[in-house]
């Protein structure tokens, strides 16, 4: 490059001797920054969620792209958070596609002493049979008197302290729906 090139590329010498005085478009822009595409641009779709962090519920885009999220942004048609996101909600795609996500759990089998690595399918599977059987062994459609009761004893939950609104409020509702009547909070005891 040379003292010419290199004069014409620094931004005070456009904005000055360009259509853009102020320096807010293009005379702001590099060669490499006009090159540039936004990642929402290549997603095959976009998929309406909720940022998962707090009670305030922001409307999010999540542009997807070969079945991976390649970006997550607010959705500006939100009325909550009008397309604004907090620093968490904005680093809420670390959350599904960071390094650190654990795809894998140990699980240790009755009466065994070692530990065996599961992939998270099956293990959510298992989770998911020992749920329905427990529901099941445990099923009261009525009491001894006729009177219906359609509820399991098989189930209870206890919550704690460091869920959010939103998971106490699910956990309370998928058990409920499941016919548990047992469910209680550690902040209630």
């Amino acid at each position: 490059m040379g003292v010419g090139d290199w004069v014409r590329s620094w931004p005070v010498l456009r904005q000055l001797s360009g259509a853009d005085p102020l320096g807010r478009g293009s005379a702001a822009q590099s060669a490499r920054s006009k090159s540039l595409e936004p990642r929402t641009a290549s997603a095959d779709r976009v998929v309406h969620s909720v940022c998962p962090y707090c009670a305030v519920g922001c409307s999010q885009k999540v542009f997807v792209k070969d079945e991976q999220v390649v970006q997550i942004e607010g959705n500006p048609d939100s009325p909550i958070s009008r397309g604004r996101l907090c620093p968490k909600g904005s680093a809420s795609k670390q959350l599904v596609t960071g390094p650190q996500r654990q795809e894998k759990v140990l699980y240790r089998a009755p009466y065994g002493t070692q530990w065996q690595e599961l992939d998270l399918s099956a293990a959510m599977d298992m989770v998911a049979d020992r749920v329905l059987d427990a529901r099941r062994r445990g099923w009261q459609d009525t009491d001894e008197h006729g009177h219906p009761l359609r509820r399991t004893m098989g189930l209870a939950s206890l919550g704690g302290a460091t869920l959010d609104n939103e998971e106490n409020y699910l956990i309370k509702k998928l058990f409920t729906a499941m016919g548990a009547i047992q469910i209680e909070n550690q902040a209630r005891i």
